[in-house]
């Protein structure tokens, strides 16, 4: 129950350090990482404005400082940090008092499920009103160069609303010989349409109305000054102001449509090659990424670097290497189908864009053009010249979501080659690694399932009333590419936020069975204890393919425990209800871990078919205190009393195992005993001793 990927930080009016204490570990049982400051009064407050803060929590009263005048103080320096008024009761006017001071919302204090739900909101409610704002200045920024961009236009533009110009450029003025803006504003568009074309431009305009993508006509414009010109119109959607309206761009024609057509050619070539140039090949690639993710329509991208190009151009000059350039590019020409685009990307780098084909199916044609440029003998100025390529092939489809990113990877491919003369399709699974070593954990994650790269490891449950079974809570670890590894609160909230913890869960499942069938089969009588995510809680199919996994490995089904979290249950506790039940049809074990820490956690039990109780690890912290021993004591006590086997994690000293025999524990974990190892190898038989 991630309530934010990142770290939340937090404002706490609580008087009560222990319950401010309880308030953050609502939040960090729920795998969330917590930057947390408790608020002593108003000169505390201030100074904690100087920072940025995410959230407040408030206490009905407090003594160090009234939450109305905390709120009021937030208000004043205008600072966005909701904030959540806890109430010590759940009277509606109390309720409606605190949201008109300022509070976000207002609930009785101890329904943590609810804060919790309510904190989340909130959050994300935050996080979009700073995405809001920060899009508002991007926003402005664009429009601001956009307005400079249509000043400083070559081409004559226009918006125009219900006919009436709201707005023309500079280079529109010159076209129709008008000295200031202040001219147009309001005028018919009609008026600077020749008599003759009139009807039509009426026409045109009531049909495009209802148009929604790009049209053209072409008519006669009349200058101020009576002189007309042949125009070509281009219509299209935009918004001017936040209203929405046309927008026209006028060229002007020449009256020589051959010499026209000739110059958009030179504009879109490379003038060594005669190919395209790179700006216009990128206008291609969108195009095709647009067909691939709209119409299914797939491409791919070869980018052809030259290799040895330094030592080429050192060995036949600028005016050699043009020459060679040229050839390659005639080659490259011969070489494609018709339909192939090609382009010039760069000095020593072509690029050739191939629709309807996948990488795969372009292998054999590209492999065929490396042998042919190996094979042929270059003549440049009487000299022969040899060179070869380095390929590198990426593909558009449904899921590409920039062209420029296809075009990454083609030359990412193209580098790798460091010998030259070869041919690399792009692998998703390099990129994949490429962002696990720029330290995504996530991709990390994707990697390990991918590659079946996780790790289990094994820690002892010991009992302390003897015990014929050998029990080891299995236990998932993950290393980065630098082999360090990545803690259990980084990888879990990573996986939660990226849906991947029901996948995480099946692996550890499926690994944990094989490799407990293997162990078992030695004449070990041992269980495993099995960690479920919320996300597997609610996961319907769970039980079924868990049915299907255990016949498959011939395993005793109480010889695994699937445990799950107090907060989890508590949060899905209907979904919990349903798995236990279900778990116990398949006679699998059931344990519930981080118990005791909800206010009422004997309500939860109620509900839930448990074997084992895993107690939270705060009660055997400190149990040199009699005050902490006794609370243990009194919670034991209540387990046992439900037939409920008790388990003790964290025992880090020898000092604290009287305490727990004498409280009756049934087991005991922890790096006393032994740490997680990655074999199931601990003498339980030295235990007993």
């Amino acid at each position: 129950m991630a309530i934010e990927k990142k770290t939340i930080r937090l404002l706490i009016l609580e008087d009560s350090q222990n319950e401010a204490e309880r308030l953050v570990s609502l939040f960090r049982n729920a795998g969330q990482a917590t930057r947390v400051h408790r608020l002593t009064g108003i000169d505390d407050l201030n100074e904690a404005l100087q920072h940025s803060w995410d959230l407040l929590i408030c206490a009905p009263s407090s003594e160090a400082l009234d939450p109305t005048e905390a709120i009021a103080a937030i208000r004043r320096q205008a600072k966005d940090i909701p904030a959540i008024q806890l109430l010590a009761n759940n009277d509606s006017d109390d309720i409606t008092a605190a949201l008109s001071l300022g509070a976000q919302d207002a609930l009785p204090q101890g329904e943590d499920e609810r804060l919790v739900l309510v904190a989340k909101r909130e959050l994300a409610n935050l996080e979009e009103r700073r995405g809001r704002r920060a899009s508002e200045v991007a926003l402005r920024e664009a429009e601001k160069r956009c307005q400079l961009l249509l000043e400083s236009s070559v081409d004559a533009i226009t918006y125009v609303h219900d006919g009436m110009h709201i707005y023309a450029n500079r280079a529109y003025l010159e076209l129709f010989a008008y000295e200031d803006a202040d001219e147009l504003e309001g005028m018919p568009m009609i008026d600077l349409i020749g008599a003759s074309d009139q009807a039509s431009f009426k026409d045109f305009l009531k049909n495009y109305q209802g148009h929604d993508g790009h049209a053209e006509l072409q008519c006669n414009g009349v200058k101020a000054n009576g002189h007309s010109f042949a125009a070509q119109m281009s219509f299209s959607p935009a918004t001017y102001d936040g209203e929405p309206c046309t927008q026209v761009v006028i060229r002007a024609h020449s009256g020589n449509a051959e010499l026209e057509e000739k110059l958009r050619e030179i504009s879109s070539q490379d003038l060594v090659t005669g190919l395209f140039n790179r700006n216009h090949f990128l206008g291609l690639m969108d195009a095709a990424a647009e067909r691939a993710v709209n119409a299914g329509q797939p491409a791919t991208l070869a980018y052809i670097r030259a290799d040895h190009y330094a030592s080429l151009l050192a060995e036949v000059g600028l005016a050699g290497i043009d020459i060679l350039l040229t050839d390659l590019a005639n080659l490259l020409r011969s070489h494609f189908p018709g339909e192939a685009q090609l382009a010039r990307f760069g000095d020593d780098v072509f690029t050739v864009l191939l629709p309807g084909l996948s990488p795969e199916d372009c292998r054999e044609q590209l492999g065929s053009l490396l042998k042919k440029v190996e094979s042929n003998l270059f003549d440049v100025n009487g000299r022969t010249v040899q060179s070869t390529l380095s390929i590198g092939v990426a593909g558009l489809n449904e899921k590409t979501a920039k062209a420029q990113e296809v075009v990454n990877r083609a030359h990412r491919c193209a580098d790798e080659l460091s010998e030259g003369n070869g041919l690399k399709l792009f692998d998703p699974a390099d990129e994949l690694a490429a962002a696990a070593n720029r330290g995504s954990i996530v991709a990390m994650i994707q990697q390990a399932l991918e590659n079946n790269s996780f790790h289990l490891m094994f820690q002892p449950i010991i009992s302390l009333r003897g015990d014929n079974f050998e029990h080891y809570e299995a236990l998932l670890r993950l290393h980065n590419p630098q082999g360090e590894e990545i803690t259990p609160l980084e990888l879990f909230t990573a996986a939660k936020g990226a849906g991947l913890a029901e996948k995480i869960d099946r692996w550890v499942i499926l690994n944990s069975i094989k490799l407990l069938a293997d162990h078992r089969s030695k004449g070990h009588e041992t269980r495993l204890f099995v960690h479920l995510s919320s996300a597997s809680l609610q996961d319907q199919t769970l039980l079924p393919w868990l049915s299907v996994a255990l016949k498959a490995a011939r395993l005793p089904s109480d010889s695994l425990v699937f445990q799950f979290s107090e907060p989890d249950a508590i949060a899905y506790l209907k979904q919990a209800k349903a798995i236990t039940q279900g778990l116990n049809e398949l006679h699998c074990k059931t344990a519930l871990t981080q118990f005791g820490c909800a206010l009422n956690p004997f309500n939860t039990l109620k509900h839930l078919h448990l074997d084992f109780i895993k107690i939270d690890s705060s009660f055997s912290q400190d149990l040199g205190n009699p005050e902490n021993q006794e609370a243990l004591k009194t919670l034991l006590t209540s387990l046992h009393s439900q037939a409920k086997l008790t388990i003790v994690p964290f025992v880090e000293s020898a000092s604290v195992l009287a305490t727990l025999w004498q409280a009756g524990v049934n087991y005991i974990q922890g790096y006393y005993l032994q740490g997680p190892s990655q074999s199931m190898d601990y003498d339980f038989a030295s235990g007993e001793d």
